[in-house]
């Protein structure tokens, strides 16, 4: 059946003709239509966290504290990490290094965008942004080219006033790089410190006791795809003792020459004390404000990453050194021991130190934010931080729930469902670790889902079984006296669409194996440029062996990043290097040719030569179009952010942008091209997802439940039509069916019209390993709606009374008449009453809904609307109960809208399809309606006992309060009283028996009650419990309505004598 719906959904877009609203400046309408509808889903993990690059406590409150992730935003917390929420999302970056609460108004943020490292994946922000009302809105201030923000310095006298260190661009020269002052809170900035053009600031601190004693730190650095260099005659320390009117290079010992990044500290246990690591050089100590330094040990840390110091705030000789394992010195610098790194991820960034509690701290690491009460001896992790920086996505097929897999930064590479059968969502434990290390890219075995290939980095390939949980390696070894490999970071894979147990991988060269990685042959040589990356300038110069940390933690220059295997053509791939070249093989490697013609992609200085050294990001082969053919380029450690895609209709020999219509700031990372519509195209983003649907012509963003966030990989679930993809820094998000966007260009073209409806998958959630009891920190991410879900397109609202108001006109009377208020605040709110028929046209269904205009994505939970009950919550969009799932098969679908009471059909027998996930023949249908049958029947009598009930109350203080009423009426009406007490005894049960603990037996509204949820609930014949109630509860109704037939007689005759003796309200 499934199957089938896609085929159909195909031949209705191919053989579909109409035409495009086009807006003013004649894009299609669905450029600009309101796609919220289409809402991603986030399916977390929290099984680690992403990098955390800086926190900040109030130290008013302490429950209150503000985590900078590196590539995830702000995140809050007002209860000490019980709950989390994301406070920056919707901006303009989605990368943070730095933030500081303002020392006199606690609500006041500062935040630097850009994270404040310089390692391979490092995103870059727009500038420094401030919020005062607690994260609840933000304001960019400025400073937007410099890209990284290395530190904010507020001064304690003025919140005004205040200092940045910028960083400035990582891979490029230029931008707003030194120090930044502010002193009318962010509205201007003034640069008070420059060095070049290639070097930035990466910190600056106030003394404790005179803020106009400052200490900037800078770093002259740079990054490209071929090398890193952290380091350079450049980098230096500064000190001011006039606020920042005048600097003066720090001498006195402290290290010269090439120098690389500088990480200091000032002690709060005697400020005349400063402590140093100079990458590069060591450690080092000033113990008079740093006009003099002495060595203290060969300590230093990697630039690329770390090179921060956290002083201790009582202990002057205790510093604390941000590493790969964190290090502490108690004796001034001289020495250091790895900190305590038991139950603890590794990779450590910043640290907070409770000066009221310096046993109290708080670390934040690649892996997620630590608590340790007792100076580190044992680490509480916040497991509630879904922040994992995703580099890759894979799906597999498996049913009914297929699985997510993807590595990522520095937290292993994972596996995780889609969807759980379980009410509470998707938990961590849920999700599997596949390999450890780097996580890069994952693939599934077509043929058994048991299998799963993952990777670390440098490719280090293995081979997961699910079932047994061993891995075996399968990365590709050169043999004795073969070159060696040059593998990237991220080394491509893919499992082969044509042959079984077939993979390919690529380092500089391509590897094939047709035993699931067991043997290896190379299949091409090496396709990179084999350039020497020495020969390549850095900072407009080239530089020797020794320049500080020159080409650590780079790939290797010269290796394939890029490979696919077409997915019509067997045999047929297409490799992109990280140099800028791409190539194709027609005969599984046996002959490779080069594609060339990218004539406007920017070209690099080598030797006598200009090259492309662009970054194959991405190739796509189309399945529909033969000689179709995408490439995607990467140039954003260039310093140029601009979106590269590229179209070729004749198999790569000629090629046409098709990104022109995307930002100019957002580099493209991941196409991918639906299997149904070849024009429809998806692309992700540094800052968030788009799509076309006229193949690159046009393109539009889907923001709906994303936040702004880089989308480094794109995996389509062709079975569910779901579209997967990783982020980096926020974890997977699911957009579940996207197929409607097929349909979106003709659907926007109608007046009201639905999408067609992916089937219905039927089945109960259940309550395993419970949800109310396990506490607020408790990590689930949500499962998808279960039953039909539909979207439905609605051009306009209904029409409003107000709309017929007189024009407001200054110059005229326009005041609305009595008869048009009246109208107005009689008016009854309009709705859409939705009416569901099974195949024989019968009626099995109704809800009702609020009136929009646009798209709207609802789900119905396909069960029969029960006739049992009739509420009036949400007048007048009331709604039924429901009782069982409805039977498989094809229904159809009707709108109706209200206006004021008033309907018209909108849309007329929209018909889907519904399938159950289980067995269903054995459900006993006629016996369900039964159910409903008493049910109704029994609500009925209860309705009516209510009903005499209250004419009795009436009654009785009308003989009681009347002058001159028959008082042996009174009596009589005491004795109906009686009997309705007993009859509440059958229908509601015996109150006397249940408040003094005793054992009761069941009421009517008891046993209807447990045989609707047991019948309605039961996928099965119904059991003899439900038999026995059933047959109880006709007996029970029989005798109840026995006794109201009497008690309502009697009732009857006195209330004639009631009306007799003049007794109110009873003519």
């Amino acid at each position: 059946m499934q199957k089938f719906w896609t085929l159909l959904l195909a031949l209705t877009i191919t053989f579909t003709g109409f035409s495009q609203r086009k807006s003013k400046d004649d894009a299609p309408a669905w450029t600009t239509a309101n796609t919220s509808a289409f809402k991603f889903r986030d399916i977390g993990p929290a099984t680690t966290s992403g990098r955390i690059a800086d926190l900040a406590v109030n130290p008013e409150n302490k429950a209150e504290m503000y985590l900078a992730l590196a590539s995830g935003g702000v995140w809050k917390t007002s209860n000490n990490g019980t709950t989390w929420q994301p406070i920056f999302e919707h901006e303009n970056s989605y990368s943070t290094g730095c933030i500081e609460i303002d020392p006199n108004n606690t609500n006041t943020i500062w935040v630097g965008t850009g994270e404040n490292n310089n390692q391979r994946s490092v995103a870059y922000g727009d500038g420094v942004y401030v919020s005062r009302d607690g994260g609840k809105s933000w304001t960019n201030t400025g400073l937007e080219s410099s890209e990284h923000i290395g530190m904010i310095a507020i001064d304690p006298r003025n919140s005004d006033h205040v200092y940045v260190a910028a960083y400035g661009p990582l891979w490029n020269k230029g931008g707003e790089r030194g120090i930044y002052e502010t002193k009318d809170g962010g509205k201007n900035w003034t640069r008070i410190l420059e060095v070049s053009e290639h070097t930035g600031f990466n910190e600056i601190h106030m003394d404790p006791r005179n803020p106009d004693v400052m200490y900037a730190t800078a770093h002259q650095r740079r990054r490209h795809v071929y090398t890193h260099l952290s380091g350079g005659p450049e980098s230096a320390m500064y000190k001011s003792t006039d606020g920042g009117k005048h600097w003066d290079k720090v001498g006195g010992g402290f290290p010269g020459g090439d120098v690389g990044r500088i990480g200091m500290d000032i002690s709060p246990a005697n400020p005349d004390v400063l402590y140093a690591t100079v990458e590069g050089h060591g450690m080092y100590k000033s113990t008079d404000r740093g006009e003099s330094w002495s060595k203290q040990s060969g300590h230093e840390t990697s630039g690329n990453y770390y090179v921060e110091l956290i002083a201790h705030p009582t202990r002057v000789n205790t510093v604390y050194s941000m590493d790969t394992y964190a290090h502490v010195s108690i004796d001034g610098g001289k020495s250091f021991n790895r900190i305590p790194k038991k139950d603890k991820h590794v990779d450590n960034h910043c640290l907070w130190i409770d000066p009221a509690n310096t046993k109290h701290m708080i670390i934040g690491t690649d892996g997620g934010l630590y608590e340790t009460w007792d100076e580190m001896g044992s680490w509480n992790w916040r497991a509630n931080l879904p922040t994992i920086q995703f580099y890759r996505v894979a799906v597999d097929n498996d049913w009914p729930f297929y699985n997510v897999y993807g590595g990522t930064q520095d937290n292993n590479s994972l596996g995780g469902p889609s969807q759980t059968i379980n009410r509470r969502g998707i938990i961590n434990s849920d999700w599997i670790v596949t390999n450890g290390g780097d996580g890069f890219e994952s693939a599934t075995d077509p043929e058994d889902p048991n299998i799963v290939y993952a990777q670390a980095q440098y490719g280090w390939l293995v081979r997961f079984n699910k079932q047994t949980g061993e891995k075996t390696p399968i990365q590709p070894q050169p043999r004795y006296k073969e070159a060696a490999y040059r593998w990237n970071w991220d080394a491509p894979l893919i499992t082969s669409k044509h042959q079984k147990k077939t993979l390919y991988f690529a380092a500089n060269k391509i590897f094939k194996s047709n035993d699931r990685g067991g043997s290896w042959e190379v299949i091409s040589e090496d396709l990179s440029r084999q350039l020497d990356r020495n020969t390549l300038p850095i900072m407009d110069r080239y530089w020797g062996p020794d320049a500080i940390a020159l080409h650590k933690s780079t790939s290797i220059y010269g290796n394939i990043v890029t490979l696919r295997e077409h997915p019509n053509n067997p045999g047929e791939l297409w490799a992109g290097t990280d140099d800028g070249l791409v190539w194709k093989t027609s005969d599984d490697g046996k002959n490779w040719s080069s594609i060339k013609n990218f004539s406007e992609l920017p070209k690099t200085k080598v030797g006598s030569l200009s090259l492309p050294l662009v970054y194959v990001q991405d190739l796509v082969l189309s399945a529909h179009k033969e000689n179709v053919v995408y490439a995607v380029f990467n140039n954003h450690k260039n310093g140029d952010f601009k979106p590269y895609i590229y179209k070729s209709t004749n198999g790569g020999k000629n090629w046409s942008s098709i990104a022109s219509d995307l930002p100019e700031r957002g580099t493209v990372y991941s196409l991918v091209e639906d299997p149904i519509n070849p024009d429809l195209l998806f692309a992700g983003t540094e800052f968030g997802m788009f799509f076309t649907l006229d193949g690159g012509e046009h393109w539009a963003q889907l923001k709906g439940g994303l936040p702004t966030i880089a989308v480094k990989d794109i995996a389509i679930q062709e079975r569910e039509n779901d579209l997967v993809i990783a982020t980096f820094g926020r974890g997977f998000y699911v957009l579940d069916n996207y197929s409607p966007l097929r349909e979106l260009e003709y659907v926007l073209d109608q007046d009201a019209a639905f999408f067609s409806t992916k089937p219905g998958l039927l089945f109960q959630r259940a309550n395993v390993g419970g949800i109310d009891y396990k506490g607020s920190q408790h990590y689930r991410s949500k499962n998808p709606p279960m039953g039909v879900t539909f979207q439905l397109h609605i051009a306009d609202g209904a029409a409003r009374v107000k709309d017929e108001r007189p024009e407001a006109n200054k110059e005229l009377p326009h005041y609305p008449t009595m008869d048009q208020l009246r109208a107005e605040d009689w008016e009854e709110s309009p709705y859409l009453l939705f009416v569901v028929k099974d195949e024989e046209g019968a009626e099995v269904a109704r809800f009702t809904r609020s009136d929009f205009k646009g798209i709207q994505r609802f789900t119905w939970n396909a069960k029969y609307s029960s006739k049992a009950g009739i509420s009036t919550n949400g007048e007048p969009k009331t709604n039924p109960g429901t009782t069982t799932f409805v039977k498989p098969g094809t229904y159809s679908i009707s709108v109706l809208r209200s206006t004021n009471g008033q309907l018209e059909e909108l849309v007329s027998g929209h018909t889907f399809e519904v399938n159950h996930l289980y067995n269903y023949e054995d459900i006993d249908y006629e016996f369900n309606a039964e159910v409903d049958a008493v049910y109704a029947a029994a609500n009925r009598i209860d309705s009516e006992y209510k009903e005499l009930k209250d004419e009795l109350s009436q009654l009785r203080a009308g003989f009681r309060n009347t002058v001159g009423a028959s008082v042996e009426d009174l009596s009589a009406a005491r004795a109906i009283d009686m009997q309705l007490k007993e009859l509440s005894l059958l229908l509601n049960g015996d109150p006397s028996r249940t408040k003094r603990e005793m054992e009761t037996v069941p009421s009517l509204g008891d046993v209807v009650g447990i045989l609707a949820w047991g019948a309605w609930n039961h996928r099965g014949a119904p059991t003899g419990s439900m038999k026995n109630m059933m047959e109880d509860a006709k007996a029970m109704m029989k005798d109840a309505q026995a006794a109201l037939d009497a008690i309502e007689e009697a009732i009857d005759q006195l209330e004639e004598k009631a009306s007799a003796q003049g007794v109110p309200y009873w003519d």
